[in-house]
């Protein structure tokens, strides 16, 4: 009876698709913390350019392998490096040793 039943309710056959969420890069504060010191410690532009596409490259094949489509990768990836950039002006402002929020004045 039991195995009846099943046949005439599909809904008990029904399987959820899968969906794979990865954790945002933006939320990776150890990686972005790592990539802002790492950027501001390049001698030249063209060094931390060099960089920035050696990470972006990591980050893509990393969340292509993971199945996340290529629109949420450019989000993603857009995230990441405007929270890096933050985090430099941080790095930089915490470096002046003027912590004053009131300024120089």
């Amino acid at each position: 009876m039991s195995d009846m039943m099943h046949r005439d309710l599909p809904l008990f056959a029904w399987q959820p698709p899968c969906k794979v969420i990865a954790f945002p890069l933006v939320h990776r504060v150890g990686k972005v913390r790592d990539v802002a010191r790492k950027m501001i410690d390049k001698s030249t532009d063209r060094h931390a350019a060099f960089y920035q596409r050696q990470v972006t490259e990591a980050l893509v094949a990393h969340l292509e392998r993971l199945g996340i489509p290529e629109a949420q990768q450019d989000e993603q990836i857009v995230a990441f490096w405007r929270k890096v950039e933050n985090e430099m002006a941080r790095l930089c402002y915490r470096g002046t040793g003027n912590n004053d929020p009131r300024g120089a004045a």
